[in-house]
């Protein structure tokens, strides 16, 4: 067994919070360097010049990449033998959130109530999600998720007979759909399977993912080369102003799921895609 003080946790989410909102993370890096390099429109090409000089901006003054710095999603890998100590762990990661906005002068983008809407001044709570694991590691991945992307997403629920041929055409339906709103070039992540809520969570946790890797499973391997292929066909490109970079990756976790369906979710991610991962 393992000790893990809540200070811990909580002094590294605020790191997490600071670094994860100014600056890319190595993968999509090279994403944008290849998305300039590959883009066939001067006009596209020159919207992602354009960024590229505002992530130098933000990495050289510390200013957000972004203004929308995101409600704050976590997927934390605990393992079994680990042992909390010094607090409670849900109250950590949210302090840390906390102190991460507050103190790095992040927007505050979340309201307590979805109707009434009051603004909760701090960016919490947090969007958690566990996964007990083996052993005594433990793992934290944040992904600040901006809603111009977020409200683009969906879920289908597709029935089995349209098979992989409905699958392709939901996620090109989607991005078709996003056009500009998303703030393309996008990661587009999808999830296959499980249900309802569980393609939804696979979709988000896809987005993770390093840009330019791909699925373990051969079949998935190839649909994300397809995809990515087809979406950068469809002509929204940089800044939804055309060319033939309209998204970076398109990356997909699959789930067994019942017999009497075939749930697909799409979460798209503007170019940004923040994410960061830390091991304590």
């Amino acid at each position: 067994m393992r000790d893990i003080s809540c200070h811990v946790i909580r002094d590294t989410i605020q790191e997490m919070c600071i670094q994860a909102t100014h600056f890319l993370s190595d993968d999509m890096v090279e994403a944008m360097n290849h998305a300039i390099e590959t883009e066939e429109s001067t006009l596209g090409k020159q919207v992602l010049k354009q960024l590229e000089d505002n992530l130098k901006i933000a990495g050289e003054e510390m200013i957000p990449i972004c203004q929308d710095t995101g409600m704050a999603i976590f997927f934390i890998e605990m393992g079994q033998e680990i042992h909390i100590v010094d607090g409670i762990l849900e109250e950590a990661i949210n302090e840390g959130v906390r102190r991460g906005y507050t103190e790095g002068f992040l927007r505050k983008s979340v309201v307590e109530d979805p109707i009434y809407r009051k603004n909760t001044n701090d960016n919490t709570p947090a969007i958690i999600h566990y996964q007990i694991v083996p052993g005594d590691s433990f793992k934290i991945t944040l992904a600040p998720k901006g809603f111009g992307s977020e409200n683009m997403s969906r879920i289908c629920m597709l029935k089995p007979a349209d098979g992989i041929e409905g699958v392709k055409k939901a996620i090109l339906e989607t991005v078709d759909a996003a056009g500009p709103n998303a703030c393309p070039p996008l990661v587009v992540g999808v999830g296959i399977g499980g249900d309802f809520e569980k393609c939804a969570l696979m979709a988000k946790h896809a987005l993770t993912r390093a840009a330019g890797s791909h699925s373990d499973i051969p079949y998935i391997k190839e649909l994300e080369i397809e995809m990515l292929e087809k979406v950068n066909q469809l002509g929204i490109g940089p800044g939804g102003l055309g060319g033939t970079v309209t998204a970076m990756a398109v990356n997909i976790e699959t789930y067994p799921t019942h017999i009497a369906g075939l749930p697909v979710a799409i979460n798209i991610c503007c170019h940004v895609n923040r994410h960061v991962t830390r091991e304590l």
